[in-house]
Order: structure tokens, then sequence, then C-alpha cells
């Protein structure tokens, strides 16, 4: 191995490629950097086609490549140009195509906004740290509001178009408008002014307080410390809808929800309307399903205390009695059948054993075997030989002869025909 690659690997690590050096460069840089606000003069400004802008932010010694992509792009309401001071606000990562690290920037303040957005977030920290904006402090809106206040300017769009949404969503209540400044010198006061008038009334199951989206400048009354205490201590829940969807006030934070804007707000109360509505209607439904089955129990039982009625009438008992009557006579005829074929049965059996047993029987059996013997006897007996042409010879002492050297010349002997007896002597 050459001296370079040692001293190349002498930490024991494998070579990486610069895709993957590049690839780890972006992950600490990512990992490390929270996204965070940056001041500076704009420089290299690029808008491209696609929507995309490319500039650079630098100072007296350093320089920062930043890219403001299209949907970042078009919320921003400053306008960029060279050399305007701006604060911008994004994260830090790595183009690895080139190896470059970039601010990914998400929002743009010129240098007079940056100064109120700085003053926002140091506001927001400390009233943070007092636990204003705690959750468990957070109450649930009411189910149904019967009664909601709306703090803002009466002549805005914004109460027409929520006045609007709660029509359209058929919501059922009462809405009350309490008048104030969202905008300029004193426009904060007026509100706490509001806020306490809402309470003394006590009329009130939910407030709203809120306004149409505007530029930091217009929407700072929200951010004021006296307005932020009197939302955090409203005596009933209220909806801070400030802005549009983009806009954070510290309105938003001290409330017990944020909608993002007055229209989302008036979409919320109306959508809890609806999920009663609903209910309510799921409710009649099933309070209709119990009566209907109710009403058909009773039905059931009706019919059945008429059935027992009807069985319990003295003609109902009769017809029982005479069906009774009735099934007992079939069932009586049927077991004298039953019983008589059944004797019937016995009684011919007995008479098969009787037959079995019967000497006339015994005596025919026994002829019958006598018979046979006597033909057998017969068919053996020296009658019936010599009725065959078969003769007998005897000697004189009536012994049969069997042999011819048995017998003796002048022998008399005595010779039996079927049909007679001869008398002879041997020669």
């Amino acid at each position: 191995m050459k001296p370079d690659e040692l001293a190349l690997n002498d930490d024991g690590g494998r070579v990486q490629t610069v895709a993957e050096f590049t690839r780890r460069v972006r992950e600490l840089l990512k990992g490390g950097l929270p996204a965070g606000w940056v001041q500076g003069e704009v420089s290299n400004l690029r808008a491209q086609a696609s929507g995309h802008v490319y500039f650079s932010l630098k100072d007296a010694t350093a320089q920062l490549s930043c890219v403001l992509f299209r949907g970042d792009a078009a919320r921003q309401s400053v306008a960029l140009r060279d050399g305007l001071q701006v604060l911008v606000y994004g994260e830090i990562d790595v183009y690895e195509a080139r190896g470059q690290y970039q601010l990914i920037v998400r929002a743009v303040v010129d240098h007079g906004v940056g100064r109120l957005q700085q003053e926002f977030e140091q506001l927001k920290r400390r009233l943070a740290a007092e636990g204003l904006f705690a959750a468990e402090k957070k109450r649930s809106l009411p189910v149904a509001a019967a009664c909601v206040g709306f703090i803002t300017s009466p002549t805005g769009a914004a109460v027409q178009d929520f006045i609007r949404i709660l029509r359209r969503r058929e919501w059922r209540g009462r809405l009350v408008i309490l008048p104030a400044k969202v905008q300029g010198a004193g426009a904060a006061a007026e509100m706490v002014e509001q806020l306490r008038l809402a309470r003394s009334l006590g009329i009130f199951d939910l407030l709203v307080i809120g306004r149409g989206g505007g530029s930091i400048e217009d929407l700072w009354a929200f951010n004021e410390e006296p307005l932020v205490r009197a939302v955090a201590a409203a005596a009933v829940p209220i909806i801070s809808a400030v802005g549009h969807e983009i806009d954070y006030t510290l309105c938003d934070f001290a409330a017990d929800v944020r909608a993002e804007t007055p229209s989302a707000a008036a979409e919320l109360i109306s959508s809890r309307h609806l999920a009663v509505v609903e209910r309510v209607l799921n409710a009649g439904g099933a309070l209709e399903d119990i009566a209907a089955a109710r009403l058909e129990h009773a039905r059931q039982q009706l019919d059945h205390a008429r059935s027992r009625l009807r069985l319990l009438s003295p003609a109902a008992v009769i017809e029982q009695r005479q069906l009774r009557v009735d099934d007992l006579a079939n069932r009586l005829g049927s077991a004298l059948r039953h019983a008589t074929q059944e004797r019937r049965e016995q009684l011919a059996a007995a008479r098969a054993r009787l037959a079995a047993a019967s000497p006339e029987r015994r005596v025919q059996l026994e002829s019958h075997r006598l018979l046979a013997l006597w033909k057998r006897l017969e068919s053996v007996s020296p009658q019936s030989v010599l009725k065959r042409g078969f003769a007998l010879v005897r000697d004189a002492a009536g012994r049969p002869v069997s042999r011819a050297r048995g017998v003796q010349s002048g022998q008399p002997l005595v010779t039996e025909f079927a049909d007679g007896k001869v008398r002879s002597r041997v020669e």
C-alpha cells in the first residue's frame, strides 16, 4: 500500500465518495443548525420562470446564498430588490450537486418590520415563561353555544363572511357583534374594553376575536400585551381568528382555540352545531325505533293475552275437552285394535306350537320313519334277495352253505327259492 493511502485510512474509516461525504455534511448542518432569523442586504436577485427566487444576503464581511421557493414566494408581502435590507426566516440546507450550502427562506420582512418581529418573539417568550400559553389552561369549546359574541370591526369583510357562513350552515343561535377597532392606535384598548363588557353582560357561551388578513403592522394590535392578557383571562372560552392561515399573533397563543381565519371560526362553531343537530336527529331516529319496538312488544303481549283469554273462556274449555275426548277415543280404539291384533298373533303362535306338539303329528312322523325303516329292512331281507332270482342253500341243520368246497358228496342240502324249497343231495 502507498504511503498516501496509509495516511488516508489510518483512522480506520472507509474511503467515501464525494456524494457520501457531501450527504454527511448536509445531515450535520441540518441537524445542528435550527431554523432562525438572518439579517442582511439582498444582492444577486434572480427570479426564475418556475416562480423560485434566488438571491444572496450579505453584510460587510460575509455572504449567504438563499432560495425562496415558489409556494413561499407567493405568500410574501415584501417586494425583493437588490440593496434592500431584510430579515429572513429559514433553515440551512446543502445543494449536493454543487456541494454548496444555502438558506431555504420561508418568510421575508423588511428591516423595519423585522424589529416588530423581534419584539413579537421577545414578548412571546416572556409570556410563555409566565405560563400564559400553557396547554392545561385551554378550555374546551361548548358543544352548542346559544349566544356567541364576536369582537371585530362591524364594517369589515370578516364579519360579513362570518355571518354568511353561519347562515349557510343553518346555525341556530344568537350572534352579538361587539364593535371595536382592529387596527391602528387604540385598537387593542377598544378590544380589551369589549372583553370587559362581555364579562359584565354574562350572556355569552363563547367569544370570537379577530379580523381579516394584513401585514404585520396591520395585525400588531393583536400582539399588544394588555390585549393578550385580557384574552387569556376571558371568562368564557374564546376563539382567536386573526388574519390568514399563515398569520400568527400572540392572541392566537393566548386563546383557547386558534382559527386560521374568521371564516374558519364560523365553520368551527357551525360544525359543532351541525354535530349537535346530527346527534339530535340520530337520537330522534333511535327514539322512534325504541317506540316502535315497544309498541310492537305491547302488541305481541296484547295478542298473547287475547290468546290466553280465548283459551280460558268456557267455550274454549269445552272445545278443549271435546278435543281431549276425541283424542282419548282415538287412542282407546287404537289401543284396542293393537291389543286384539297382539292377541290374535299370540293365538296363532300358540296354535302353531300346539300343532307342532300334537301326538297325531308325531304318530304320523313315527309312522313315516317306521315305514322307511321297513322299506330298508325289506330291501336287505333274504326273501327280497330270493325274489331277484337268487337261491339260498342250507345244510341239514339249516345252516347256510356259502362255499362249494365246504360240502361233501352225498350231503343232503335244502335249496330255498322265492316260491318254495327243494331238497337235493350233493354228487
